[in-house]
């Protein structure tokens, strides 16, 4: 059966590079990713996946589904299509949705004997408003037996952790002044936010290993002798569990508020992007995929444990149902994440070959699961444990 998938993935290979090379020479946006939206729901509806377009109302959100008829457990596969500014496609996205279209598409030919059914999830904005927050948020995950996705990478590395993340914005308000000739009558907002930053850093003496609290300024005044009455801090609060993330959320906010209080400021705190969840791979699942590379040819020596690699979206599906995020090698040199050198390999032919081959391992990790039901009853074992 794993024969039908590679050889219908390889019959597809021209139509699948051609895609990601388009998507990664028109680099979009979170939320205004609508040329690669159009070409990835085309391609899956070619294939007889039926579409939900628009989905919770986001514009370029789909769920993809193609149902066997037969019962059996749904497979979910992620698909990840955002650009970054200025810099494109330097994170892969457009190595990452045709690996889980091109898996989604490869499992389809066995489907008819496993029984169950696919599912292709659409989920923009990765790098900023992760759709996959809402998604989550919604419940529409929760009927998913596994979800599957793979990252773009110069090695091949287990699915590991995430940090639990929140982003968040201090504004401060003041009373403007002339900075020269009445300074006294007015009420520094900057001050404010620079007292801020200074008790954060004195908080991280007292702050565990895996807290990462950091930001900029994104609003300090307007000129220098005018005493700003207005001054805005947006942060980035994270550590490995959400739990502890909370934790350092007030810790933050009491610098804040403390920050107010010091200078007659008064503070309004936002949340301005989606917050996440750390990724909780489940390990039984995350061995198929690694035993699947195996398989593929890849020397076990080259496959590294997992690490941390900041903050996912995917975090918060892997509260909902058995996840994983492994990296795959798809550039021969190293080259790290949101750099112009990755971006520029990842467009190149041996990028566009690791692909397929990581459409492969995703697609046989999946049928794995999908023909032995034990396997399947210890990666839901795991979940409910991990809960």
């Amino acid at each position: 059966m794993k024969s039908s998938i590679s050889q219908s993935i390889d019959g597809n290979a021209d139509r699948f590079k051609e895609i990601s090379s388009y998507i990664g020479a028109n680099p979009e946006l979170g939320h205004e990713e609508f040329l690669a939206f159009a070409r990835l729901t085309a391609e899956l509806e070619h294939h007889g996946f039926q579409i939900e377009r628009g989905v919770l109302d986001i514009p370029t959100a789909f769920i993809a589904t193609y149902d066997s008829g037969k019962p059996g457990p749904v497979v979910a596969f992620l698909a990840e299509y955002d650009a970054l500014p200025e810099l494109g496609h330097a994170c892969g996205h457009h190595l990452i949705c045709m690996m889980s279209i091109g898996a989604a598409i490869g499992l389809k030919t066995v489907l008819n004997e496993t029984g169950g059914s696919i599912r292709v999830y659409g989920t923009p904005a990765e790098e900023t408003k992760g759709a996959k927050v809402p998604m989550a948020e919604a419940g529409l995950f929760k009927d998913v037996d596994i979800a599957l996705m793979a990252h773009p990478y110069y090695a091949y590395e287990k699915s590991g952790e995430s940090l639990a993340m929140d982003a968040i914005q201090y504004e401060f308000f003041g009373r403007s002044a002339h900075a020269a000739a009445q300074p006294y009558e007015g009420i520094n907002a900057l001050d404010a936010v620079i007292q801020l930053f200074n008790s954060i850093n004195a908080l991280r003496q007292q702050v565990k290993s895996h807290a990462r609290i950091h930001g900029i300024i994104s609003e300090g005044g307007k000129a220098p002798n005018i005493i700003p009455d207005y001054a805005a801090a947006r942060f980035y609060v994270r550590s490995a569990s959400r739990t502890y993330t909370n934790e350092l959320v007030q810790k933050v906010l009491h610098c804040a508020e403390g920050a107010a209080l010091q200078t007659g400021c008064t503070l309004k705190t936002s949340f301005y992007e989606f917050s996440y969840d750390e990724l909780r791979t489940n390990e039984t699942l995350s061995q198929v995929f690694t035993e699947q590379l195996f398989a593929l040819g890849v020397d076990p020596k080259e496959i590294q444990t997992g690490q941390d690699h900041g903050s996912l979206d995917l975090g918060n599906v892997s509260t909902q149902c058995p996840t994983i995020h492994p990296f795959v090698k798809v550039v021969n040199e190293r080259h790290l994440l949101h750099t112009k050198e990755f971006r520029d390999l990842a467009m190149t032919e041996p990028a566009l070959d690791s692909m397929l081959f990581t459409s492969k391992a995703l697609a046989f990790t999946a049928y794995e699961v999908l023909s032995k039901p034990d396997l399947l009853a210890a990666i839901k074992a795991e979940f409910a444990a991990s809960k």
